[in-house]
Formats: C-alpha cells, sequence, structure tokens
C-alpha cells in the first residue's frame, strides 16, 4: 500500500542560504545566512527530483516580513538613542531600565506586553535580527535549485505546491508556521493555521526539511506536535542533511533532534531516505 507522502519544506529562502557570490544578482546577498545552507538546499533539491513520483503533497512555507518589525532593528533604540545592533536580545526587564526602547515612544506599552507574554512562554528572548526575507525581496524569494525542483514536481503531478506565509505582523515574532510566539485573537494571521494543521496532519509519511532548525523548522515542528495525536511522531522523517542552525545555536539543534528522536520520529540523511 502507498502512503500519503507530505513534503514540508520550511523557509528554504534566499535570505536564510548561505549562497555563493557566483548564485547572487549582482550587488545581492544574502541577510540572514545560515551556514550549510545552501548545501542543505541542493541536497534537498536533489532528493526531490530523485523520488518526486512518490510525493504526494509538498507545503513550502515563507518568513514574510517588513523593515517595520518588532524583530529589526528600525524599531528599536538604545536608551541613549543609538541604533540597535541585530542579534541583540532584549527583554522587558531591560526596556523597563531604559537600556532599549521602541523608537515610536506610543509603542511602549503594547511593546512591553509583548515581551512579558513572550517571556512566560518561555520559548524565546525577543532577537533582533537583520532585515530578511522583505517581501518582494529577492531575499524571500525560494532557493533557485528548491524552486525549480517544485516547478518539476508540479508538472509531473499536475498539482501545485502550498504555499504558507508567515510573519507578516510586526507585533510578535512568527518562527513557527502553525501560530506566531505569542499570538494576537485580533489578528488571525498570527493565530493557528487550521488549514494548514488539518494538512500536515493527513500526511502517513511527513518529510520535513527546510531553515532553520534551531528556529523555524524546531518551532513548527514543536507545535505541530503540541496539537497532534499521542501516536502522530513516527509518521514524521527529518531530513536531518537538509537543515542547519542559525550560528550560535547548535545546542538548540543538537536539544531539537534528540527530542524528536526520543518522540519516536526518523532522523535519516538525504542518501538514506528512499520512498
Amino acid at each position: 500500500m502507498t502512503l500519503d507522502t507530505h513534503l514540508l519544506l520550511i523557509d528554504p529562502q534566499n535570505d536564510f542560504c548561505d549562497l555563493p557570490a557566483n548564485f547572487c544578482p549582482s550587488g545581492l546577498r544574502p541577510s540572514l545566512p545560515v551556514p550549510g545552507a545552501h548545501a542543505d538546499m541542493q541536497r534537498v533539491a536533489t532528493w526531490l527530483r530523485q523520488h518526486s513520483a512518490h510525493i504526494d503533497h509538498i507545503t513550502v512555507t515563507l518568513d514574510s516580513h517588513q523593515v517595520f518589525d518588532m524583530a529589526h532593528p528600525a524599531f528599536w533604540q538604545q536608551g541613549s538613542g543609538d541604533e540597535v545592533a541585530p542579534f541583540t536580545a532584549i527583554t522587558a526587564a531591560q526596556v523597563r531600565q531604559g537600556q532599549f526602547q521602541p523608537r515610536q515612544a506610543a509603542h511602549l506599552a503594547r511593546t512591553l506586553a509583548y515581551l512579558d507574554a513572550l517571556e512566560a512562554r518561555g520559548r524565546y528572548t525577543l532577537m533582533v535580527w537583520p532585515v530578511h526575507c522583505e517581501i518582494g525581496s529577492w531575499g524571500h524569494g525560494v532557493h533557485a535549485h528548491i524552486l525549480s525542483a517544485c516547478a518539476d514536481w508540479q508538472r509531473q503531478q499536475q498539482r501545485a505546491v502550498c504555499n504558507v506565509f508567515k510573519g507578516s505582523n510586526p507585533w510578535t515574532e512568527h518562527y513557527s508556521a502553525l501560530e506566531a510566539e505569542v499570538p494576537d485573537a485580533s489578528a488571525p494571521e498570527t493565530c493557528l493555521n487550521q488549514t494548514l494543521l488539518t494538512s500536515l496532519l493527513q500526511a502517513q509519511r511527513l518529510i520535513v526539511a527546510g531553515e532553520a532548525s534551531s528556529h523555524c523548522v524546531r518551532a513548527t515542528i514543536e507545535h505541530l506536535l503540541q496539537q497532534a495525536p499521542a501516536d502522530f511522531a513516527p509518521r514524521i522523517t527529518v531530513l536531518t542533511d537538509g537543515m542547519s542552525p542559525v550560528s550560535g545555536f547548535e545546542a538548540q539543534h543538537t536539544a531539537f533532534l534528540q527530542h524528536l528522536q526520543a518522540a519516536g520520529a526518523q532522523l535519516c540523511t538525504t542518501t538514506e531516505l528512499r520512498l
């Protein structure tokens, strides 16, 4: 019996890939490159071409931001008025102490409410990232090899890839494709994506790859397992050579894979997985 097989590609976007210069348009470079991501995407694209006849569904998630975003430098300033550098972590306590503050004073109360809610969840500290995956930009686009392999799959299977956009709301971080870190009931795009959840839970075999394993891949699969039946994890196969962590977050990558393996998910490489 043929299993219903669903490939979930999380944020396989240019801005997250450590692309060589000859892979980029003139003057453009990825803004948040993950070490190893370019090779990850090349391996996944090759694997997809080899096994496309056995894949029933493909979902591609797309991190989708604007310059004005709570997790981007344009939102913040230091207490002195100086710029806040990318890769700065900011806590509610630091904001209350005046070390950091929103550039617009009117945003202070909402910002503190968000930081308090985020920290109460215990998953992440707010991180100021470089502007990345800006909607409409080259960096927002899908890695060329993945895009081409997905296009060929669509021609072969005569069905469309499902694209899921996340992160356009500037008032919450949105690592997971299923819901934002702090959902806002008045903003449906931040709340649980029931359509995506239903689609993923219908898979008899869910194959996962993408960037970065320490953040968006991890957050998506954690949220999926929170919503899934207790026996769902063994249906998940993670392509370990199809994802890499953000530099400095290798421990989170390792812990994530260990958690999945303990839950019963399968971990394998693109050369090991045969459909």
